[in-house]
């Protein structure tokens, strides 16, 4: 059997373990050959690919980003005119032209909906959860979220310093478009004052007032972690807004640093190593089994898979009854 194996939408720590995992799987217990496909979909409508062979795989289990590349190509987007190129036709023949008997698709929530509709198409397709945001439904953990936790977590431990130091307010951004799990998680664990995520609606008084009533308590600085996907006005970024509405309302010097990149880039962790080879592992079990359509997933402690159906176009977000904030609020953290 011929497995073709794809990266798609933004990089992320652990993909390269991810491709580690299903290749060798593939080639040492099965006695499958795999292709990577280069650049995401775009690949398959180019034919740009290359056989992965037990030295292709030398040195990838720490190594950040994808060997494979990655593009945001949706081929299944509709087009402006009848006369744009037909995608999923191209794509198709070129599937067959290329003896493709299977494709292995790795990407977050924009991947998982294309590969259910080249699913639909009649391809066998096996897809893979990646996401630092951890909002793909129906795994528990997607590989990457630990990563970016860890990133942000290690740069909310260092802002702790300087903000006693100089004893002023430090508004952090991480990333979180539409979902908060960084924000929650890196929040919580780098002992934030003040948490807000694009879930749960705040007010900017109750954030003031947290902070003042800290002042009084003695504590002299405090830490704002903010998801860049909160609510804002005129367009402001996250954490420029948060900061200029506090220092209007405290009257405390107020600073804010934003993350960006760094915290979809370098080795994975520990824990995403793991995770990463294990998904890839259980992709190429299910390939092995005829079980297409579905894509892997972590319910529990155990690696499973769901149908590609059951995914595509839903995204898991925070729950305010989260045990997080749940406990984070008995400990006096200002959720909004």
């Amino acid at each position: 059997m011929n497995i073709g194996i794809l990266t798609s939408g933004g990089d992320c720590p652990g993909i390269n373990a991810t491709i580690r995992g299903v290749c060798k799987t593939a080639i040492n217990h099965y006695g499958m050959e795999v292709f990577g496909i280069h650049s995401g979909f775009r690949g398959l409508l180019d034919k740009d690919i290359e056989p992965l062979t037990e030295k292709s795989l030398s040195g990838l289990l720490n190594l950040g980003g994808t060997i494979l590349g990655t593009s945001r190509e949706k081929p299944f987007k509709k087009r402006l005119s009848a006369a744009s190129e037909d995608k999923p036709a191209l794509m198709l023949k070129n599937i067959h032209e290329l003896g493709l008997d299977c494709i292995v698709c790795i990407g977050g929530n924009g991947t998982q909906k294309t590969a259910a509709k080249l699913a639909q198409t009649g391809v066998n397709v096996v897809s893979v959860p990646k996401t630092i945001d951890n909002d793909v439904w129906g795994t528990d953990v997607s590989f990457g979220f630990d990563s970016a936790v860890t990133i942000a977590t290690d740069a909310i431990d260092r802002l702790h310093s300087t903000a006693s130091s100089h004893q002023r307010v430090m508004v952090i951004e991480v990333m979180g478009h539409k979902a908060g799990w960084i924000a929650l998680y890196s929040g919580m664990a780098g002992g934030g004052d003040v948490i807000l995520i694009p879930e749960l609606p705040y007010n900017i008084h109750n954030i003031g007032n947290t902070i003042i009533e800290r002042l009084k308590k003695g504590k002299p600085y405090s830490i704002v972690v903010v998801a860049e996907g909160i609510q804002t006005v005129d367009g402001k970024k996250a954490a420029e807004y948060i900061a200029q509405e506090i220092e209007y309302e405290t009257g405390f010097e107020t600073r804010e640093t934003v993350l960006g990149y760094i915290q979809r880039g370098g080795s994975p962790t520990p824990y995403d190593r793991n995770l990463a080879t294990r998904m890839g592992g259980h992709a190429t079990e299910l390939i092995a089994t005829g079980q297409f359509g579905r894509m892997v997933s972590l319910q529990g402690a155990e690696i499973g898979s769901i149908s590609l159906e059951e995914v595509a176009g839903k995204l898991k977000l925070v729950n305010e009854d989260h045990d997080l904030i749940v406990q984070g609020k008995r400990m006096g953290i200002c959720f909004g």
